[in-house]
């Protein structure tokens, strides 16, 4: 046998010994990914909510009244945000820690972006689309939540507050609202 025939069942060995590795580790992804959407039940966001930014403060989701954290009759915890140049309202919300908190936000003028810190909260709010989280925090304190995307030249004054409190000083009042002003 030549060299250089020699040479080339060489090269064929190693590039075959690379194509098996790079398979493999396709294969890992792809059994990782199928794991964490069935198992773990974790999906990028797919639920498209149509909003009108014009009367998002008249519907009824998004008015004054009913924004911030409350309680469901089923104990779900729901936050409502509206992110609007340049302010969140509420600029607090209180969360109770260990328990399932679901994050609604709306903007009536520009693309905002979500982040709080220390969590994997991080999301884009759209003008006329509803923006949902599902989380759960997990440790209590006052957590920043700026803006992250530039909304304008106010953008580096909008940033809020998540006030995540342990579950026993979760207490809601007789409308299923919980606010930061009782709290202090």
């Amino acid at each position: 046998m030549t060299q250089a025939h020699s040479d080339g069942r060489d090269a064929l060995r190693a590039e075959l010994r690379w194509a098996a590795i790079v398979g493999a580790a396709v294969a890992l992804i792809v059994v990782a990914v199928v794991f964490a959407g069935v198992v773990l039940g974790i999906n990028p966001p797919s639920n498209i909510e149509h909003i009108d930014p014009k009367t998002l403060h008249l519907s009824a989701e998004f008015t004054e009244s009913n924004l911030g954290t409350r309680v469901d009759a089923n104990g779900q915890v729901t936050v409502r945000v509206v992110t609007t140049q340049f302010s969140f309202i509420p600029s607090c919300m209180v969360v109770p820690a260990g328990q399932p908190v679901t994050l609604r936000f709306a903007s009536p003028d520009v693309i905002h972006g979500i982040l709080v810190t220390g969590t994997n909260v991080n999301t884009m709010v759209v003008p006329g689309y509803v923006a949902q989280v599902h989380t759960e925090f997990t440790e209590t304190g006052d957590l920043l939540m700026p803006c992250q995307e530039y909304c304008g030249i106010g953008h580096s004054q909008m940033i809020a507050t998540v006030r995540v409190v342990p579950a026993a000083d979760f207490i809601p009042d007789a409308q299923g609202k919980v606010s930061c002003e009782p709290l202090r």
